[in-house]
C-alpha cells in the first residue's frame, strides 16, 4: 500500500474523533445554557423599561401604508387607524382598505369634504373626518353585517353593493393586492 492511499481515510477518522466529541458538546452548552443572574444594578436609575406590548411593531400597518402610497391615497396615513379598527372589531384588516379601492380608487375620487371613500349611503353621506369613516364602517361592518348574518365578503356585498355582481370579487382582488398572506374571513362556523 502506497502512502498516498492510507492518508485520506487516516485524516478522516482523526477528524471524526477530534470533531465528534467538540460538536456533541457544542450542542449540549448551546441546549442547556446555565442560569444568568443580576444580583448588581448594572442599569443605574437612568434606566427605563419598555413595555413589551408597546415596543411590537405591527407589520400590517407598513404593508398597508405602503400599498395605499403607491396609489397615491390620502388614507396612506391612516394605515395604523384601519389596522387598530379592524382588530377592535374582529374584521380581516384588508377589507375596509379594499372597500375604499373598490368605491374611490383608495379616497381619490370622493365627493368633495366627505371623508367618504366607501360609497356609503351611495356616496351622499359625509363623515367628519377619515378616522371617523373608519370608525363608523367598521363598526357597521361588524354590527349590521357580519353579526345580521352576512360574514363574507360574497354576502356582505349582497347587502353593501346589491346591484353589482362584481363588488365582491374586487374587494376580494384589493385584499389580495394589499396583502396575499390568506387571512381567514369567514365568520361561519
Amino acid at each position: 500500500m502506497r502512502v498516498a492511499d492510507w492518508r485520506p481515510s487516516f485524516v478522516a477518522k482523526t477528524m471524526s474523533k477530534i470533531l465528534f466529541p467538540i460538536i456533541l458538546s457544542l450542542i449540549v452548552l448551546l441546549n442547556f445554557p446555565t442560569n444568568a443572574s443580576a444580583d448588581f444594578n448594572v442599569a443605574g436609575s437612568s434606566a427605563t423599561l419598555i413595555n413589551p406590548s408597546k415596543a411590537k411593531v405591527d407589520i400590517r400597518i407598513s404593508i398597508l401604508r405602503k400599498y395605499l402610497s403607491t396609489h397615491n391615497s390620502p388614507l396612506a396615513a391612516y394605515a395604523e387607524e384601519f389596522i387598530e379598527t379592524a382588530d377592535k372589531y374582529g374584521l380581516d384588516w384588508r377589507l375596509v382598505p379594499a372597500i375604499s379601492g373598490v368605491e374611490s380608487t383608495f379616497g381619490k375620487r370622493i365627493p368633495k369634504g366627505s371623508y367618504n371613500a366607501y360609497g356609503w349611503a351611495n356616496g351622499g353621506y359625509r363623515f367628519k373626518s377619515w378616522e371617523d369613516s373608519i370608525e363608523v364602517v367598521s363598526k357597521t361592518l361588524r354590527n349590521k353585517y357580519i353579526d345580521r348574518g352576512a360574514p363574507s365578503v360574497n354576502k356582505i356585498a349582497r347587502r353593501y353593493a346589491p346591484p353589482s355582481s362584481t363588488w365582491a370579487w374586487k374587494v376580494k382582488f384589493f385584499m389580495n393586492r394589499i396583502d396575499p398572506v390568506p387571512a381567514y374571513f369567514d365568520f361561519e362556523g
